[in-house]
């Protein structure tokens, strides 16, 4: 009998604490959070099935019944930005107080090694001629309305893997994305309003696992891969890290995605198949987030002698710039921009250019400009724009074209020129007003130009905005874009 009353007595027990069950929230969902202003603010967790959920935040209470599997999702309705920390009461059978939660703007941030670069790496480095590395004393600072999250490099959780949001203070600084949080940094230094950023990131990685499955489906360019079991794409079973890493933080609202990789997929010599690749991850991701129109901007990777590897694939001094041909031609995708860093590189034989501040920098202007209205910034380089030819010579067009000039007071470098055959041989470049004059003495009718199309390329064409103009090919692949 008293075997038979335990057993009861345990049944009786698990009933109890199933049916008050303590209520569950992700780990993106906590204290020190920031909220995204002018948005539908989703809150959601998990509870008893049919539990009553009460969210109170501000002068809104939203109320929501948990479903058949616990899961229960509401909405706050748009808040103002807001620099004075809040509290958020979650209330079912039991009760939770989430503190110091401030309205503001949110990114993610996410890639391979160049994006997880930490700020505790900033001040090993020599003081560079480019900007002034502050990272020592960015590290000794607080800042209440920078709030940070990282996802740290665990693939086996339903959730991502975090010690959660925190003030940007030397603890939770030295260990996050230095390109995340200068451009953090200079968003809220613009905006007066505070700034949340999330980074999620993992060194070494391909696009592939950072991509829903899913996403490949859709598009042409996988016909053949998505038509077999299990689906791999270029041998690499997509959607891991995006799984784990990316998919539990929607649909948490934010601004936009931040993006700097490709490295990994340079040296699989991708070229355009790249931008096939890009396409299927943002609208993977915009897909989870329900808002087709989310800003996407990422980073031109950086000069590097891809031929010096030992890779598997043999890599010619063009791999690098077929490659970024991908990555431009991706911009036919609504909603993404592109920022250029070919001038942030000391060192061709280090595929980690320690001018994070600058990259951060540089996405901050694409975002200020685009979704922030600040409209008189140049957040771009000379971009080419279309090409006349006459009197054996090429005459460029490009946009970002106010003060044209050499960073260096030389002649500008890195333009190749080439006739019928095809040939191309070292131009001379020539700024003429908002044009630049392309031209040898071994092409007398020239067909085509190009610009910093080598692994090497680190030229000093740039507009008076100090910005660097983007690698182009005028006899380039053009790539279709279909939605």
């Amino acid at each position: 009998m008293k075997y038979k009353f335990s057993i009861v007595a345990a049944i009786l027990f698990t009933l109890i604490l199933t049916s008050h069950a303590q209520i569950r929230l992700p780990k993106i969902i906590g204290n020190n959070m920031v909220l995204q202003r002018e948005q539908l603010v989703p809150i959601w967790g998990w509870a008893s099935p049919a539990e009553p959920i009460t969210v109170q935040f501000l002068n809104q209470t939203k109320t929501v019944v948990a479903n058949d599997s616990g899961y229960w999702m509401i909405n706050l309705s748009p808040l103002k930005a807001s620099t004075t920390p809040v509290n958020m009461v979650i209330k079912g059978n039991t009760t939770i107080i989430l503190t110091n939660i401030l309205v503001g703007e949110v990114w993610l941030c996410s890639g391979q090694s160049n994006m997880e670069y930490p700020m505790k790496r900033l001040p090993a480095y020599t003081k560079p001629f480019k900007g002034v590395d502050s990272a020592e004393l960015e590290l000794l600072t607080t800042n209440e309305n920078i709030r940070l999250f990282n996802v740290e490099k665990v693939l086996s959780s339903p959730d991502v893997t975090s010690k959660g949001w925190n003030s940007s203070d030397s603890n939770s600084m030295k260990s996050f994305s230095a390109v995340g949080y200068y451009f953090a940094k200079h968003i809220q230094k613009a905006l007066h309003i505070p700034v949340g950023i999330i980074a999620s990131s993992w060194g070494g990685s391909r696009i592939e696992p950072w991509t829903p499955a899913a996403a490949y489906m859709p598009l042409q360019a996988f016909a053949k891969e998505t038509a077999k079991l299990p689906l791999m794409i270029d041998s690499v079973a997509p959607g891991n890290n995006f799984r784990s890493m990316i998919l539990p933080l929607a649909p948490y609202a934010l601004r936009g995605f931040l993006w700097y990789q490709g490295e990994t997929n340079c040296m699989m010599n991708d070229g355009m198949r790249y931008a096939d690749k890009m396409q299927a991850l943002i609208e993977g991701w915009r897909k989870q987030w329900a808002n087709e129109e989310l800003p996407f901007y990422s980073v031109l990777i950086a000069p590097y002698y891809y031929t010096k590897r030992k890779d598997k694939l043999l890599h010619t001094p063009e791999t690098l710039a077929e490659l970024w041909e991908a990555q431009i031609q991706s911009l036919k995708i609504p909603h993404t921009s592109l920022i250029v860093v070919t001038d942030l590189v000391d060192e061709l034989a280090n595929i980690h250019p320690s001018y994070k501040w600058e990259v951060g920098r540089r996405l901050s202007l694409v975002a200020l400009s685009k979704n922030y209205n600040q409209k008189q910034l140049v957040a771009s380089g000379p971009i080419f724009k279309s090409m006349q030819l006459t009197n054996k010579v090429a005459i460029l067009s490009f946009s970002n074209d106010k003060g044209l000039q050499s960073n260096n007071g030389k002649a500008l470098d890195f333009f190749t020129i080439a006739g019928a055959d095809g040939k191309f041989v070292d131009a001379n470049a020539i700024i003429q007003g908002n044009k630049v004059v392309v031209s040898s003495d071994l092409v007398t009718n020239p067909t085509a130009v190009r610009f910093a199309w080598t692994e090497v390329a680190r030229p000093n064409f740039m507009n008076a905005a100090g910005l660097p103009a983007m690698p182009f090919r005028t006899d380039g692949l053009n790539w279709n874009y279909k939605k």
